[in-house]
């Protein structure tokens, strides 16, 4: 069930209305009312959408006890694609071109006979796609979390959000506002009275005279997720530089390690982008010269350890998403299957709660006054590294 095997993957989304006081019986009927293939919700492209109860792709039968865990509302958003097969809409275009254009004197089709038999194989097409036999069903698991007020989606295509967004306002009212690095700076700021610097922020300059004043793949000027390329800059900076542990608001510890992936970009947009894998990737030579010519980060592997609990994932610069996210271990004096599912709901709001922890310290830092002095320990680390590199 989604959220509650495996590795994980999502989106954060801020649910903009009240929480509710429980999940209940009415959060249930409102998923059935607009389950899958029971409304034809579709969009202009002829793509529907419809809540899913999680057990499978067919699966509407939504229970208390089953879509119901440790105050969150699993269920997942299944999207329904009818994609007609060209090679058989080629076939049966040739199949009907051949009997209208047989007893043509020149033996050649006409152009008309062309469009006549492209239309005649198109409704023969869609004729037999009307048993649903070229539909395509996935699905996306959805997490709404009652004491966050979160909603947790597993996928990251802006396509699939749009959909999750609209389909999620029809059943409960309330819009969702996607969780980017920019947003949630700015909400952890106005818990400390810095919102005004995280709106007059603009992008460090960590290789004076190379790194420009804007970043290419941030559109709207009003954007502030470019923040989320300096906080996973800042990261490689303290575990390489200063120590791969840091210390949060709340007393506890997390060590941090760069591990597995790491994807680079040009903020100009002109030197293009570079994906290393290794287990080590930003202590490789071409990581060091990538981040020294100028390059950001926009998604890096991370291994953080807090409370002797171990998360592994990749999170991406500006959207913060998390994806293919392996939790701890299930605490093995835990044998109830029940009690299972709560463990993991919970280690689920571990790996969160560590994560906003952690970028809160960037943030405490970033719109504070130790920034200038943090800024240039960074400009005098990626000098260094341009040493190393060279």
């Amino acid at each position: 069930m989604g959220f509650f095997t495996g590795r994980v993957t999502f989106l954060r989304f801020k649910v903009n209305g009240p929480a509710p006081k429980m999940f209940d019986q009415e959060h249930l009927d409102r998923l059935a009312d607009r389950s899958a293939g029971r409304q034809k919700l579709a969009s202009a492209d002829g793509i529907e959408t419809g809540w899913t109860a999680g057990d499978h792709i067919l699966d509407t039968d939504f229970d208390l006890a089953k879509n119901i865990i440790n105050d969150t509302l699993s269920f997942d958003l299944r999207v329904d694609t009818d994609k007609l097969p060209s090679d058989l809409l080629r076939a049966y275009y040739s199949v009907e071109l051949k009997a209208l254009s047989k007893k043509n004197p020149s033996g050649l089709p006409s152009a008309r006979q062309k469009r006549e038999a492209k239309e005649a194989a198109r409704e023969r097409l869609e004729f037999e796609a009307k048993d649903g036999r070229y539909r395509k069903r996935k699905c996306f698991p959805v997490l709404w979390d009652l004491l966050s007020n979160e909603v947790l989606f597993g996928a990251t295509s802006l396509t699939q959000v749009d959909r999750l967004c609209s389909l999620f306002e029809q059943t409960f009212g309330y819009e969702l506002e996607c969780v980017t690095a920019g947003r949630r700076a700015y909400h952890l700021a106005e818990l400390g009275s810095r919102t005004r610097m995280v709106d007059d922020s603009s992008p460090s300059a960590f290789v004076p005279g190379v790194t420009p004043p804007d970043v290419a793949w941030i559109a709207d000027e009003s954007s502030r997720d470019f923040i989320g390329n300096e906080f996973l800059l800042w990261l490689w900076y303290q575990t390489d530089a200063q120590s791969d542990t840091v210390k949060l608001a709340d007393g506890s510890e997390v060590a941090i390690m760069l591990s597995r992936t790491l994807t680079l970009e040009c903020p100009r947009g002109q030197t293009g982008h570079e994906t290393i894998s290794s287990e080590g990737p930003s202590q490789l030579p071409e990581a060091r010269r990538a981040i020294q010519s100028g390059k950001l980060p926009r998604k890096v592997g991370l291994t953080l350890v807090r409370h002797a609990d171990q998360y592994e994932l990749t999170i991406h610069a500006e959207t913060l998403a998390v994806s293919g996210s392996k939790l701890p271990v299930p605490d093995e004096a835990i044998t109830d299957p029940r009690g299972k599912l709560d463990d993991r709901a919970n280690q689920l709001r571990g790996l969160i709660e560590t994560l906003d922890l952690l970028y809160d310290v960037f943030g405490q830092k970033r719109f504070g006054n130790e920034w200038e002095a943090e800024l240039t320990g960074m400009q005098k680390w990626l000098k260094r590294e341009e040493r190393r590199a060279a």
